[in-house]
Order: C-alpha cells, then structure tokens, then sequence
C-alpha cells in the first residue's frame, strides 16, 4: 500500500502527439513521438512501444496520458523525456491511454 501523498507526486498529464517516427533503433518495435503538453509545460519527446496496433499518421493529433516528471531515460541512444502510458491488450500489444473525451492539453490527472 501507498499513501495518497505517494500518488500526488506522480505529475500525470494529458497531452497531444504533433510528431511521430518509427524509431529504429529501439529492441521492440516503437515510434518516437513528441507531445505537447501546452504552454505552461511545452513539448516533450518519448519513445513508445506501439507499432504493433497504431501507424505513425494515426498517432498524430491523438491525446494521450503521461507521466511528465520522471527523470529522462536513454534509450537506444533517444533521450525519452515523458513516460506515454498504455495497457496491454489480449496479444500483449500496447493500447495507449486516452481521455474519452477531449480535453484541453496539460490537463493534471487527479
């Protein structure tokens, strides 16, 4: 068990993908994407491991939810800013995690 105070530092947000590559490098089959979080936040970049249910010109203008305030992480030589969160489905492939409706970006999840 965690305490509420645990939750509250994880900064989750929502946030728009503008750009979307395959990324070759990566050990699994992934894109390089950079969200914008608005304003306040701006844009960062992540890789994401979803190739396998979303092509590069789905992704685009698609809200997702990510983690903003972890350390960034080198991956394949890619400096990954934000953790983009998603699910796996019945084949174990990568369902990213979307607002139902949307929402002006930067929103804090709570």
């Amino acid at each position: 068990m965690i305490e509420f105070s645990d939750f509250e530092k994880v900064d989750i947000r929502v946030g728009r993908i503008v750009e979307a590559a395959v990324f070759e490098r990566a050990r699994k089959p992934s894109f390089k994407v950079c969200v914008d979080f608005g304003p306040e936040i701006g844009t960062k970049w992540s890789s994401t491991g979803v190739r396998g249910l979303y092509t590069a010109e789905e992704l685009i203008g698609r809200q997702v939810l990510a983690v903003i305030n972890f350390e960034p992480r080198n991956i394949a030589g890619f400096m990954s800013e934000v953790l983009v969160l998603g699910l796996p489905d019945a084949e174990g492939r990568v369902v990213l995690v979307s607002p139902d409706q949307e929402v002006p970006v930067g929103g804090r999840l709570f």
